[in-house]
């Protein structure tokens, strides 16, 4: 078994090796990808549900939450198959690498360009869904990085049948075999969070508890993808049946995601007329409602009230991932955009609303990745945006901000070419008071 820095070694040297390599190479992997994975559909299946097997009295004695569990299922209806398109929507994206974002003449013979570039080597730490394996496989190989995968050890099985299948694929093909890995254990992960000389980027998908030890444990550049506790908020002018249909589906839809609502904030001219109409749909599609007074108060007459308790201070910071919804009274779109960037993970947010100021003030001041209007917070997903698929949802502030997918996984160079005979210096620009040009150029790569 090979050490955690042989691993990141190796996952170094095949990055240096890939980058000499056509980029037309990335599809041509994808491709071997996609047919193994397609034509071991049931080897992969078996594994997975070895794991299911392996998880469900975990869930039964509490050790596990169910949402963990209804992400492990690789079995659910299209699923699958969904992982198999992923693959085939990143191929059919444009290359993200060697696409000149700046060119300017710094003075006679002299031109520099600004290039897009692989990150390098990434290490991707994720929990339960095994289908992320693929995922961020085939993301990786179409934006030229390497990575090095550690999935949950509750999707073991499915995981390294995946890697396997993986491995077989690139074997075929001209990138490396190690250019995708898989660890398994958690000191394997300690030891590659050491390993800054190989490593360029650390990409942990999952709670907040995970991304804050990763940042504090490594000097890596961290990338967090946590919680998502979302908030829909119907305003002063919500239509009810917008507000209905936004409402339910961002909740019910899959609850178990990390783009479902968890809280709902109610402006106060609305409590007593739209908000009791949304109360009952979510309390019809399976919902409890902890509410603050005022919400509470409004249902006291209806049938929601059987599933409404007062809430907490703390369910407003919670990810429920199942049939919890934090309910609050806000009196103007200014306090609910305020209640967001206190209580949120800037994850996904969407408000409901006919006014267009209230619509102008909260993609406005609104803290987070993804900020919506009139629609459901399911909607903040990669393949939905049409990114092919997704690492993760990024809920930071680094380069990279939401659904990340390609664009997401690659950095610039600049590059500077000199045409003069006898090459440049920076006395041919500043000696005797001389200047640079600055002029801008095609942006077209003279190579």
């Amino acid at each position: 078994m090979a050490s955690a820095e042989q691993v990141a070694i190796a996952a170094r040297r095949a990055f240096e090796a890939s980058q000499l390599i056509d980029p037309s190479e990335r599809n041509v992997a994808l491709d071997s990808i996609r047919s193994s994975l397609a034509s071991a559909r049931e080897e992969v299946l078996a594994a997975n549900k070895k794991d299911m097997e392996a998880a469900q009295p975990l869930v039964d004695q509490g050790k596990l939450s169910s949402s963990l569990l209804s992400r492990l299922d690789l079995s659910r209806p299209g699923k699958y198959d969904a992982m198999l398109a992923g693959i085939t929507d990143v191929q059919a994206l444009p290359a993200p690498t060697g696409i000149c974002t700046f060119a300017k003449r710094l003075g006679p013979d002299l031109d520099l360009y600004r290039v897009t570039c692989p990150v390098g080597v990434l290490l991707v730490i994720f929990e339960a869904r095994p289908e992320v394996v693929v995922n961020i496989a085939a993301l990786a190989i179409k934006s030229g990085n390497a990575a090095i995968l550690k999935g949950g050890k509750e999707s073991a099985n499915t995981t390294a049948v995946l890697s396997r299948l993986i491995a077989e694929a690139l074997a075929k093909t001209k990138l490396p075999e190690t250019f995708v890995q898989t660890v398994t254990s958690r000191e394997e992960i300690s030891a590659l969070l050491a390993q800054d000389r190989y490593i360029d980027l650390v990409m942990p998908r999952g709670g907040n508890a995970l991304v804050t030890s990763i940042q504090n444990n490594t000097r890596i550049a961290v990338m967090g993808h946590a919680d998502g506790i979302c908030a829909v908020y119907l305003d002063a002018s919500a239509d009810e049946k917008k507000a209905v249909r936004v409402s339910v589906e961002s909740k019910t839809d899959y609850q178990a995601a990390c783009n479902s609502a968890e809280t709902m904030l109610v402006h106060s001219a609305v409590v007593d007329t739209v908000w009791p109409a949304v109360a009952s749909a979510l309390v019809e599609a399976g919902v409890e409602l902890r509410c603050d007074a005022k919400t509470l108060a409004a249902l006291q007459h209806t049938e929601a009230a059987a599933k409404a308790t007062p809430a907490r201070e703390e369910d407003f910071r919670t990810e429920f991932l199942g049939p919890i919804l934090a309910v609050k009274t806000v009196g103007s779109v200014e306090e609910a955009i305020q209640h967001i960037n206190q209580h949120s993970s800037h994850h996904t947010d969407s408000i409901v609303t006919e006014d267009e100021a209230a619509m102008n003030a909260w993609v406005k001041g609104l803290d987070s990745a993804n900020c919506f209007v009139n629609a459901s917070t399911r909607f903040a997903d990669g393949t939905r945006y049409g990114l092919g698929t997704e690492v993760g949802i990024s809920t930071g502030k680094t380069h990279a901000r939401g659904p990340v997918g390609l664009d997401g996984l690659v950095i610039y160079k600049y590059i500077l070419k000199s045409k003069k005979s006898d090459g440049s210096t920076i006395a041919d620009h500043e000696k005797n008071g001389g200047s640079y040009d600055h002029s801008d150029l095609p942006r077209e790569l003279p190579f």
